[in-house]
């Protein structure tokens, strides 16, 4: 008997940073060790571990028995206590206007969800994180990217944002800073990007700033601080700023400085209700992230920027390679310039893995077009295990040489 079919929408799925994984775990079965800098999961890493008081609280919550359904717009004093963020970080968010989620994805979904239909578009910054083009299809919408330029620290490139606005154009996405890149777009490439999107009705503007805290430019601004004219979904949450991935909560806070948003937000609340609510212990967690002390992140950043530098420092005298300096987040983006794998970024990523059991993840993988070349590698590891890490990659590209 042949094979139950798939769903086309499901078989054309890709996930580039997951997907590398597969090949690394058949190699650990066989015993080898794998120094892993492809996923960006701050816990992953030792020296980053949650904050003990976030903990806690979580811990607490559990003890106290609150382990049922929680409200489908997530605590009224968790989205208080978001609103309250946000409203420190330049614009008047209310309680209303924030819904939490199962983390920054799936309020993704949700609003791709509630806004896209067959024909509509989301434009995408090329290289982007993977959801932005998986998504929207499964709507019958199409993901188109925008360019950002490579040879100037990944800044957006608004001329081809503006060749490629319509009509159909239902969402324009900033990710600030970038992932993968690490680009930090400041005050006046969001005014650009605002004045672009307010000439076209119908398009709302997605700033995913969940690595808004890790900034190294000192220019991140918060997108919703800056329009007067058009909406915006804020997208962050716990995972990388607080360092607890794995508690799956996230939040998206709407801004609507033209009052148009009224069978959006009705949209997105019913489809809330209907998958219930966010994991409500994982929330008390957060609360408490939030309302309680941060001088803890200027360490967390301190560790995060030195290792930085540290990369910065080996790519730099390794011939094949080379990079422009992150301004935010903890990747980078490595341009591979030996003529053996410039054009062959994902064989480079596969073959390191195997010979010298290095993961990394192929920039194609971020965008065919726009990540062709280069890889990301994740900077958050101990310095022992960087250099290790940098010691095999030389090795290997003199060796392929």
């Amino acid at each position: 008997m042949s094979d139950i079919p798939v769903a086309a929408r499901a078989a054309r799925i890709e996930y580039a940073i997951r997907d590398v994984v597969v090949p690394a775990i058949a190699l650990e079965q066989e015993g080898h060790e794998i120094i892993k800098l492809n996923i960006g999961d701050p816990i992953a890493y030792p020296g980053l571990p949650t904050p003990e008081h976030m903990i806690h609280a979580f811990q607490e919550s559990l003890a106290r028995g609150e382990t049922g359904y929680s409200p489908s717009y997530g605590l009224p004093a968790l989205r208080s206590a978001i609103a309250k963020d946000e409203g420190r970080k330049g614009w008047d968010c209310s309680l209303d206007d924030v819904y939490v989620c199962h983390g920054v994805t799936e309020a993704l979904q949700i609003i791709f969800t509630a806004t896209l239909e067959p024909g509509t578009k989301v434009l995408a910054p090329g290289p982007h994180y993977p959801p932005y083009m998986a998504y929207p299809q499964l709507f019958g919408a199409q993901t188109i990217e925008y360019r950002l330029d490579a040879e100037d620290g990944w800044r957006v490139d608004f001329a081809d944002i503006e060749a490629k606005m319509d009509e159909s154009v239902r969402l324009l996405v900033l990710i600030n800073p970038n992932n993968p890149t690490g680009n930090v777009a400041d005050s006046d490439d969001i005014d650009q990007l605002i004045s672009i999107a307010e000439r076209w009705p119908n398009c709302m503007i997605i700033a995913d700033e969940i690595y808004d805290e890790l900034d190294f430019s000192g220019t991140q601004i918060s997108v919703a601080s800056r329009s007067n004219s058009v909406p915006v979904f804020t997208l962050n949450g716990v995972s990388k700023v607080y360092y607890a991935p794995g508690w799956r909560i996230g939040y998206m806070a709407l801004h609507d400085p033209t009052n148009r948003l009224g069978l959006v937000k009705d949209g997105i609340e019913r489809l809330l209700r209907s998958r219930l609510c966010a994991s409500t212990p994982a929330q008390m967690g957060y609360l408490a992230g939030l309302e309680g002390p941060r001088d803890w992140m200027k360490e967390y950043s301190r560790k995060v920027l030195s290792q930085r530098d540290l990369c910065l420092q080996r790519i730099s005298n390794i011939d094949g390679l080379e990079v422009q300096s992150p301004g935010g987040a903890f990747y980078m983006f490595v341009r591979l310039t030996d003529p053996t794998w410039a054009k062959d970024d994902k064989n480079f990523v596969l073959e390191l893995l195997h010979e010298e059991h290095v993961l990394l993840v192929h920039g194609s993988g971020f965008s065919e077009e726009m990540g062709k070349g280069h890889f990301r590698l994740v900077y958050l590891a101990d310095s022992d295990v960087l250099n290790t890490a940098f010691d095999r990659i030389e090795r290997f590209l003199q060796r392929t040489r």
